[in-house]
């Protein structure tokens, strides 16, 4: 657990949460995942390629999100292609991730309000040493 603020961004894709995540545009954001089932398909292998010698399932070689926000987490993924877990592959970026959220109404709030900082912040860290 590590305490992390940044711009907080949505994305409304059905699939794809390993291209979001190593995606460079959201670096250093807090990436809020619309679709109510995430981590169902595991992650698949970092050193498959394609054939111009780039990452066939990701746009980087490492996550960029500062922090990752869903609704509903799966916990036990099932998938031909999977070689880590969602979960397993945060922690090896030492990257936070929070569900159970009401991801819908909080993408609607920044849409209707425009962009937005957040912050998520663990004990024994206090929201005013989180910068």
């Amino acid at each position: 657990e590590r305490s992390v603020s940044g711009e907080v961004v949505f994305n409304t894709g059905m699939v794809g949460y390993p291209e979001a995540l190593s995606d460079p545009s959201y670096r250093g954001q807090l990436l809020v995942l619309t679709y109510p089932i995430i981590g169902n398909y595991g992650v698949p292998p970092f050193d498959k390629l394609d054939e111009f010698g780039l990452p066939q399932y990701f746009e980087s070689n490492s996550i960029h999100i500062t922090a990752l926000l869903v609704s509903d987490y799966s916990a036990e993924p099932c998938h031909w292609n999977l070689t880590h877990t969602l979960s397993a592959w945060l922690r090896q970026h030492n990257v936070p991730a929070l569900f159970g959220l009401d991801t819908r109404a909080l993408t609607k709030r920044i849409r209707e309000k425009g962009a937005m900082l957040g912050k998520i912040v663990f004990a024994p860290d206090t929201a005013a040493k989180v910068k």
